[in-house]
């Protein structure tokens, strides 16, 4: 089936089932977050448990940022539609397993779990994005999957809030949503094409060539750092409102999903700009440097929420520029493994993100405070790509030749 921007009704549901698997992992790095407060305090007597809860969270980035470099080997040699379906099935038994565990420890290992399936799922999804597009019209579908996730983030907090009244064991349940999703991408998806030729789906044979490592290494470098930007509002936001007297569920989640509305304004406003990516990246930057440091400077939910909001635009736009200019440089032979590493570059900043957080609180003294100077360090990591753009090395941070 060629790509195509035709809006008959199999691109539709194309396009529809490739937005909701790269969904999946934003639920689960996000619908717990609104309990972690309750599920510390379950959890208090176990050592370790200060570290752990949030881990649990975050541990399936770790997963992912470990293994989707081999799910991209794995996509390029076997295919992207079967190790799809399967891995989206997984996705609902690991993700619905603390519902039965009694121990933090084995919480944690299924989360890990949940990571693993995370990494083929994103991984194929992003990958079959760049088979069945191209140009345009592929930046604009990458847009729109950093567009759904926000979206869905924004929901899965109000979920998470709201079913987190019944217990924090309950926002669980909603892992299941994913064997509605599997059934589905079985039966519709069609086998990607490469360069108008027909692959099949266990991948058609093709001459190699050495994989682009340089091309994507200052990219990928860059991710890491970005995605630490992208997920302290999703991984704070519950400890920030609670260190503010806000103890109720519903409510942290309900502003952490206002701040994630502002990620999906700033995914549509990305769309809307000319010129390439890394020239915004400076701006961008600064922008999210802004929105950290009116949340370290909040005395009360609202103001704190106006700098979350701040930031939360900047990311919307700052992810799928950093996308991107990831996808520009690969060829379909190479896009598994691309992709895979640029997955492996984000989910492995997001998955530090909350140590980092701890350790800079543990020595400025406050969660707040170590947040004010990941602003700084926002901004002056925005200076200098700022510079670089300045002298013509753009290139340096993986800027497409257009």
């Amino acid at each position: 089936m060629p790509a195509s921007d035709s809006p008959s009704a199999a691109h539709r549901l194309r396009v529809t089932l490739l937005m909701a698997g790269s969904c999946l992992p934003i639920l689960g790095a996000v619908l717990i977050a609104p309990v972690l407060p309750r599920m510390q305090d379950h959890f208090d007597g176990v050592a370790g448990a200060k570290v752990l809860v949030p881990v649990a969270l975050t541990i399936p980035a770790l997963a992912l940022a470990l293994l989707a470099p081999f799910a991209g080997v794995i996509v390029d040699r076997l295919g992207r539609k079967r190790l799809l379906v399967v891995a989206t099935v997984l996705y609902a038994v690991f993700g619905t397993a603390p519902l039965w565990l009694d121990s933090l420890g084995a919480i944690v290992a299924s989360r890990a779990l949940v990571g693993v399936v995370e990494a083929a799922i994103m991984t194929c999804c992003t990958t079959l994005i760049g088979d069945y597009y191209s140009g345009r019209v592929r930046d604009r579908y990458l847009a729109l999957q950093t567009m759904c996730s926000s979206a869905s983030a924004t929901v899965f907090f109000v979920l998470g809030g709201v079913a987190g009244s019944a217990g924090w064991r309950a926002p669980f349940w909603i892992y299941a949503v994913s064997l509605l999703i599997a059934p589905a991408m079985a039966a519709f998806l069609p086998r990607p094409r490469s360069g108008g030729a027909t692959a099949s789906d266990a991948g058609a044979a093709q001459p190699r060539t050495p994989f682009p490592v340089r091309r994507l290494a200052g990219i990928c470098g860059l991710t890491v750092f970005g995605a630490m930007v992208f997920y302290t509002v999703p991984v704070e936001m519950a400890y920030l409102m609670d260190d503010l007297g806000v103890d109720s569920t519903g409510a942290i989640g309900l502003a952490t999903a206002i701040a994630s509305a502002a990620t999906v304004a700033g995914s549509i406003a990305f769309t809307k700009f000319s010129g390439t990516p890394a020239r915004r990246l400076p701006a961008v930057f600064a922008l999210c440097a802004a929105g950290f440091v009116v949340m370290a400077l909040a005395d009360n939910p609202t103001v704190l929420v106006a700098g979350a909001v701040l930031n939360c635009f900047g990311t919307g736009v700052l992810l799928p520029s950093l996308l991107t200019l990831a996808m520009s440089r690969l060829d379909y032979a190479d896009r598994g493994r691309g992709t895979g590493l640029w997955l492996a570059a984000f989910f492995g900043g997001a998955f530090v993100c909350p140590l980092v957080l701890l350790a800079l609180e543990g020595v400025v003294g406050s969660l707040a405070a170590a947040v004010g100077l990941l602003g700084l360090a926002s901004a002056l990591v925005g200076g200098a790509l700022l510079l670089f753009a300045r002298r013509g090395a753009a290139v340096a941070v993986g800027a497409p030749q257009e």
